[in-house]
């Protein structure tokens, strides 16, 4: 055997991540592969090379990837000019992934219309329901159709205000393995947004519950990016705990995510307050994600000791890389995977906490 060469058993063994030998010898079939040199008992030889591919198939198939786009990204050489390609893939791909995303929550969009429904609006819905058995909810076709029916059962609303707590419970997830505390947070979430998805988003550090309300008792020292999530803020119950709040892009003209952005980096006056916060304050970052990038730095670099950072900024490639890196900063954290974010979810997730603190203060649910 070839010094240096690997079976088809070392090459699974090399890349991990699940791959089998089957799934090799179906990635040779499709061309993604090139086919091995064989040695002189017949056996598949792979070089490092072949591992390398073999690593970058498993990684964007895992990324969601199919495999036939997986193909034209590879076939790609990299010593040559290939940018603009390469991006039109990846665009392709994309394009793709959104395409379905919007079926689906055209779907899903139907569902919730249906099981959302409270008890008063269910003498409608009966009826409603049996004429949908009939749809397919997932075709084109089947969505038209369910226009037709919503001006029947959408005549109820007319007679009572929404019961959120009770259409929540049937939208839900399964939260029972979640403090009490956390599920009022991931429902308050929801309802900012609209969106029951977000619950799979939304990541909390072990002890981040503790180490609010134990800041909070504390009449911390409460730091958001811009005036917007300022404004949002429960004041009054902050107020009641002692809690001031401090503005690092103190403008008030500066409403969205894109001039915060900027504005953060065109003034130092606010990159160099940021390194002044109180240790043990609690950090609210709804728009401008290289705020949360320098909170990041500075908590790295032991500049600052903040108590809980709540990271939510808008945008696509600077908000999730800021997001993967407060993850990995050792503190407590409440986030929001990906592009989600924005002033109102931040605001909404501090407030559920002053108001759990508040209204549950010696609910210790969180502990177990």
């Amino acid at each position: 055997m070839n010094a240096g060469c690997l079976t088809i058993k070392e090459l699974t063994d090399a890349v991990g991540g699940g791959l089998t030998p089957r799934m090799v010898r179906h990635y040779h079939q499709l061309g993604l592969l090139p086919q091995p040199v064989r040695s002189r008992s017949n056996y598949r030889l792979y070089t490092k090379t072949d591992v390398l591919r073999l690593q970058r198939i498993v990684a964007l198939k895992q990324q969601g990837f199919q495999l036939n786009h997986i193909r034209n990204i590879l076939e790609v050489e990299p010593e040559a000019d290939t940018t603009v390609n390469l991006m039109g893939q990846l665009q392709q791909q994309y394009r793709a992934v959104m395409q379905q995303i919007s079926q689906l929550r055209q779907t899903a969009s139907a569902l919730e219309g249906l099981l959302g429904r409270d008890r008063h609006c269910q003498i409608m819905q009966a009826e409603v329901l049996a004429q949908l058995k009939l749809l397919d909810v997932e075709t084109q076709a089947g969505l038209g159709g369910l226009d037709n029916l919503w001006s029947g059962l959408d005549a109820e609303i007319h007679n009572h205000s929404e019961a959120f707590t009770e259409s929540l419970q049937r939208l839900l997830p399964d939260l029972s393995h979640r403090s009490e505390i956390e599920q009022h947070l991931i429902s308050q979430l929801v309802l900012a947004c609209g969106d029951v998805s977000l619950v799979s988003f939304v990541k909390l550090s072990r002890g981040a519950i503790a180490a609010s309300r134990e800041a909070l008792s504390s009449s911390c020292q409460i730091v958001v990016d811009t005036q917007t999530v300022a404004a949002a803020l429960d004041k009054t119950r902050l107020s009641h705990l002692g809690c001031q709040i401090e503005t690092l892009i103190d403008n008030p003209h500066i409403t969205t995510a894109t001039e915060a952005e900027l504005a953060f980096w065109q003034h130092r006056e606010w990159r160099e307050k940021l390194q002044q916060v109180s240790q043990g304050c609690v950090l609210v970052v709804g728009y401008a994600p290289s705020v949360l990038l320098e909170v990041c730095e500075a908590i790295a670099k032991q500049k600052i000791q903040p108590a809980l950072v709540i990271g939510m900024p808008i945008g696509f490639s600077h908000a999730p890389a800021a997001k993967r890196q407060l993850m990995q900063q050792g503190i407590p954290y409440i986030t929001v995977e990906g592009t989600l974010g924005g002033g109102a979810l931040a605001a909404t997730a501090l407030n559920a906490l002053v108001e759990s603190l508040i209204d549950k203060p010696d609910c210790h649910c969180y502990l177990k």
